[in-house]
């Protein structure tokens, strides 16, 4: 029996939560050099400028994604993340056609992205590039890095 997967507005903070980022934050850190760390911390995420989703199936939470709006017809994905146990189920999908529709609900006529250049971060890197987005330059506060790949998306 397939389980229903809700897509919630959430709180970066709540303990569960919380450890779960700190999860991804340690990814992170093992695989990018301190200089090319771009994920965000809890207090990151709990910027006005970012709206953070978690993707559950009953109470059991299976990822996570946020979305940051650079201006008003741009945005950024930020701490896209499935659990381990969930990778390769479709929950990023899921997140990801979310992040996108409320892009597009929003207005923005752009929606980009910092990945890492690393073997670990290929499977995210497929995913976009499955769902459209494409190669770019780096946007916002970014600045070109061979540690980090770039991406858009327009809508």
């Amino acid at each position: 029996m397939r389980r229903t997967v809700r897509i919630l507005l959430d709180d970066p903070s709540d303990p569960e939560v919380a450890g779960f980022l700190e999860e991804h934050l340690a990814d992170v850190e093992r695989t990018s050099p301190p200089d090319s760390r771009h994920a965000l911390d809890i207090a990151g995420l709990l910027r006005p400028d970012i709206t953070f989703w978690t993707a559950r199936a009953g109470a059991e939470l299976l990822g996570c994604g946020a979305l940051k709006e650079l201006d008003h017809r741009h945005g950024e994905i930020k701490s896209m993340r499935s659990s381990q146990r969930h990778a390769r189920t479709g929950v990023a999908t899921r997140l990801l056609r979310h992040l996108i529709d409320t892009a597009r609900e929003r207005g923005y006529h752009r929606l980009s992205l910092e990945t890492g250049s690393a073997e670990f971060f290929r499977p995210a890197r497929a995913l976009y590039l499955k769902h459209g987005f494409e190669h770019c330059a780096p946007f916002g506060d970014y600045a070109q890095d061979p540690n980090s790949v770039y991406m858009t998306l327009v809508l």
